[in-house]
């Protein structure tokens, strides 16, 4: 799918669901990675996740789709568009809209990874998510240099 059949796709929702049109644009941001799409406040624009549409198909991107049109509509509108406003949860429901997409597994098989570090003086050990640069940081206890286990 290419952007011009998304913003197709977009127009085609909104009034079939809303019925009122779509006059921004709509487009694939590849570089999404936690959210299945998003709407521009500055600019009315929607992006939709590329990756989501990879991995879940065309039901999946309809439902982001329906989630980012109401944010536009009611803010269009000058009505509460947040998640938390009682319009948009209303607007939420009767559309079919989902509240969260489904995950991408590419992104959720990440956050597993541990790197190790061990101080070198004092054989403490430390566990983070991200790698530490073990020329810079030391051992919080005795100030000795880090080496990196695994």
């Amino acid at each position: 799918m290419e952007n011009d059949q998304l913003q197709q796709l977009v127009e085609e929702i909104s009034l079939t669901h809303f019925n009122k049109p779509f006059l921004h644009k709509a487009y694939f941001n590849r570089r999404l990675r936690t959210t299945g799409g998003r709407y521009m406040i500055n600019s009315s624009n929607i992006e939709i996740n590329y990756h989501c549409y990879e991995e879940h198909g065309i039901n999946e991107i309809i439902n982001i789709i329906k989630h980012e049109l109401c944010h536009y509509h009611l803010h269009l509108e000058g009505k509460g568009y947040q998640h938390r406003d009682a319009d948009f949860k209303n607007l939420m429901k009767k559309v079919g809209a989902p509240r969260f997409c489904k995950a991408l597994s590419i992104y959720r098989e990440r956050k597993d990874v541990e790197h190790i570090y061990q101080c070198i003086e004092c054989n403490m050990k430390y566990k983070r998510k991200r790698k530490v640069n073990t020329q810079k940081y030391r051992c919080g206890i005795c100030r000795g240099s880090l080496k990196k286990l695994y």
